[in-house]
């Protein structure tokens, strides 16, 4: 299967899953794809089922990647091992913390570093610009991969970290639009629409995304593939 594909049979159950996400879970060696003569990623049904386990466990049971890869690799030695509990003690006896909703996937800082081949002194040089935010736990949103990739990539062209600081300042903008709609659905007394405000917050972050895309070919007069 392509990496698309994947996607598409993982996003059933992990809707919140990218193929960044999986990018990265392949670069700290969680699964280890195929890969064709021309350089694409062929996954297999084991690939598929291993990275739907990762997923879990990260969602499920809360578990750092370093603690993932230990578990997974004491399977496959036939090891009878059970997950970790991660969370408090009570009386000598763990008690799971479950947070109040579901969180999405996230990374380290440390893992960030490593994804993106960076060094700690241009992390926070990005951050001074306001292109990477950590969350309040010092963690971050696994999309952070991406936009680290792209501003590695940019570089390249000589494009600047501080030369990026418009375009997070429009994205700020359209994200501040978007939240100006779907805020009275947040707010509403029935729980089905605020649970609808998620869905429309999705639809309408893609229609922006598509017509910044369709905004900046047309200003340059050249055409994406």
């Amino acid at each position: 299967m392509s990496i698309g594909t994947v996607l598409n049979v993982l996003r059933d159950e992990f809707p919140e899953v990218t193929i960044s996400k999986i990018r990265f879970l392949e670069a700290e060696g969680l699964i280890e794809p195929q890969r064709t003569p021309s350089g694409y990623r062929k996954f297999s049904a084991h690939d598929v089922e291993r990275l739907g386990h990762v997923l879990r466990m990260q969602r499920d049971h809360y578990l750092p990647l370093k603690v993932i890869r230990e578990h997974l690799e004491a399977v496959e030695r036939g090891e009878a091992v059970q997950l970790p509990v991660v969370g408090r003690q009570r009386d000598g006896e763990p008690v799971p913390e479950v947070p109040e909703a579901p969180t999405a996937a996230r990374i380290g800082r440390a893992e960030l570093l490593a994804a993106a081949g960076i060094d700690e002194q241009a992390l926070k040089e990005w951050e001074s610009y306001g292109l990477l935010t950590p969350l309040e736990d010092g963690a971050y949103d696994a999309e952070a991969v991406t936009v680290a990739s792209l501003v590695v990539e940019l570089g390249r062209f000589g494009i600047e970290p501080r030369h990026l600081r418009a375009m997070k300042a429009a994205a700020d903008r359209e994200a501040g639009l978007v939240d100006q709609v779907v805020a009275p659905l947040r707010r509403h007394r029935n729980p089905q629409t605020r649970a609808h405000a998620e869905a429309r917050t999705k639809e309408l972050a893609g229609l922006t995304v598509r017509l910044h895309a369709a905004l900046v070919q047309t200003a340059l007069g050249v055409r994406l593939p």
